[in-house]
C-alpha cells in the first residue's frame, strides 16, 4: 500500500484550500479534510488507493461539509433553505477573477490586514501546507505552544470580524504580495532542510514550492521579487537529488557530485534571475531603496549552481550578495549564514570573529553551533570542534542532520 502520510501531506493543502473556498469557513473545511482523511484510513487499505487521491478526498469532504451545514441549519433561527442557497452559489464554477489556484487563493485569503504578519504565515502554512504546528514552529523559529495559540486566535478572528474567505481585488493583490512569498519560501525551505523527522528533504513540499513560486510569477509579471523567489527555489531545486545518499545521509556541499545537478533547470533559474534582476534595478532606480531579499538569495543560489567545482566558488560575490541582502534587513541568521562566506574568501579566523557577533542572538541558537563547529573545524582547531559539534547535535531535530553531526564528531574525535 502506497505511503498513506505522503499522500496526505500532499492532498492536505489543496483540499483544505478547496473546502474553505467552497464552504466560506476555515473550521468546517479543517474539519471535513481531517474526517476525509479519518474515512480514507479505513476505506484506501481494503480498497486501495484511488485513482485521484486528491479528487476522492475532496469530494468526501465536501459531503462531511454539506452534513455539517445541514445540520447547523436546523438550530433555531437558522433556516434550512438559506443553508441551502448558500451551498449552491459557492459551488459555482465561473470565477472571473486572475487567481486561478486554490492554494495561491487561500494564501491571499489569509493575508487579510486585520491579522499581523506572524499570524498570516503560520495560519497559511497550517492551512494550506499542511505543516504541522511543530514544523511551522521550527520554520518561524518560535515555540510550539506559542504559534498554536497564534493559530487559533487568528481563526477565532476571521470569523467572529467575519473576514470573507475570498481574493482581494486585484488592485489589493501587490501589499498582500510579501506574505504570500514568504509563505511559499517557508514551505520549499521546510522540504528542502527538514528540521524534524526520519528525511532530509521532504519531496512533495520542494515540488510545491517550486510549482507555487511559479504559478506566482505567471500570476504577478511584473512583480520582480516573484521572479527572484522562482529564481531562488528553482536553482535549489536543481541541487536537491544530490543533498542525500543512496542510505538518506546528508551530503554536504563540498562532497556533492556536481555533475548529477539539473543542468536544464540550473539554466532555467538563471534566466529567471536575469528577468528579475533586470526588473529590480528598475524598482530601484524609482524607489531609491532596495527591493526584497529574494534577490540577494537568488544570486548566491545561482553562484553556487555556476561554480563547476566547490574550490571554484564565487566567495567574494557571495559575501556582496550577503551584504545586500542585510541592507534590506539586517538579519542575525543573515549575519550566521554570512560569517561562513567570510571564512573561505578571508581564511576561518575571519569567519568565526564574523560569527562572534551574533553568538548570543537567541534566533540562531539551533544554528550556531553547527556553523561555529565547522569553521573551528576547517581551521584546524579539531578539539574545540568538537565539543561545538555536540552542542549542535543537543539541538538538532532532524534525524539526517543528527547522523551528519555525528559522523563529524566521529571524524574529530
Amino acid at each position: 500500500m502506497t505511503d498513506l502520510d505522503g499522500v496526505f501531506r500532499r492532498e492536505w493543502g489543496p483540499a483544505v484550500a478547496a473546502l474553505a473556498r467552497w464552504s466560506g469557513d476555515l473550521t468546517v473545511a479543517e474539519d471535513a479534510v481531517q474526517e476525509a482523511f479519518a474515512e480514507a484510513l479505513r476505506a484506501w487499505p481494503r480498497d486501495g488507493l484511488p485513482a485521484s487521491p486528491g479528487a476522492w478526498v475532496v469530494t468526501v469532504a465536501r459531503n462531511r461539509a454539506r452534513d455539517r451545514l445541514r445540520r447547523e441549519s436546523l438550530r433555531p433561527g437558522k433556516e434550512l433553505a438559506a443553508v441551502v442557497d448558500d451551498i449552491r452559489a459557492r459551488t459555482d464554477t465561473s470565477d472571473p477573477h486572475p487567481v486561478r489556484d486554490d492554494e495561491l487563493r487561500m494564501m491571499f485569503t489569509c493575508a487579510h490586514p486585520a491579522l499581523d504578519r506572524a499570524s498570516q504565515l503560520a495560519l497559511t502554512l497550517r492551512l494550506v501546507s499542511g505543516l504541522t504546528v511543530g514544523e511551522i514552529a521550527r520554520a518561524l523559529l518560535q515555540t510550539e505552544s506559542a504559534v498554536g495559540q497564534r493559530i487559533t486566535r487568528a481563526k477565532n478572528k476571521i470569523r467572529h470580524a467575519r473576514i470573507p474567505l475570498r481574493v482581494p481585488v486585484a488592485s489589493q493583490l501587490p501589499e498582500r504580495t510579501p506574505h504570500v512569498l514568504g509563505c511559499i519560501y517557508s514551505v520549499f525551505t521546510e522540504g528542502y532542510w527538514s528540521t524534524a523527522g526520519p528525511s532530509a528533504i521532504r519531496d512533495e513540499l520542494c515540488t510545491e514550492g517550486v510549482r507555487l513560486s511559479s504559478e506566482l510569477a505567471g500570476l504577478m509579471p511584473d512583480e520582480p521579487e516573484a521572479h527572484s523567489l522562482c529564481a531562488l527555489v528553482t536553482l535549489h531545486d536543481a541541487r536537491r537529488v544530490t543533498r542525500v545518499d543512496l542510505h538518506g545521509a546528508l551530503v554536504p556541499l563540498d562532497e556533492q557530485d556536481r555533475s548529477r545537478w539539473d543542468a536544464v533547470a540550473i539554466a532555467r533559474g538563471l534566466q529567471r534571475l536575469r528577468r528579475a534582476a533586470a526588473m529590480s534595478r528598475s524598482r530601484e532606480e524609482q524607489s531609491g531603496k532596495p527591493v526584497g531579499p529574494y534577490l540577494p538569495q537568488a544570486v548566491i543560489a545561482a553562484l553556487h549552481a555556476s561554480a563547476p567545482t566547490f574550490a571554484a566558488t564565487d566567495w567574494g560575490g557571495i559575501c556582496a550578495a550577503y551584504d545586500r541582502l542585510l541592507a534590506v534587513g539586517d538579519s542575525p541568521v543573515v549575519r550566521a549564514n554570512r560569517a561562513v562566506a567570510v571564512g573561505f574568501r578571508d581564511g576561518f579566523a575571519a569567519g568565526l570573529a564574523a560569527l562572534d557577533e551574533v553568538a548570543d542572538d537567541p534566533r540562531v541558537a539551533r544554528l550556531g553551533p553547527a556553523i561555529r563547529a565547522d569553521l573551528l573545524r576547517r581551521a584546524g582547531r579539531v578539539s574545540e570542534a568538537l565539543g561545538w559539534y555536540q552542542k549542535a547535535l543537543a539541538v538538532t531535530g532532524s534525524e539526517p542532520a543528527k547522523a551528519f553531526l555525528r559522523r563529524r564528531i566521529a571524524e574529530c574525535g
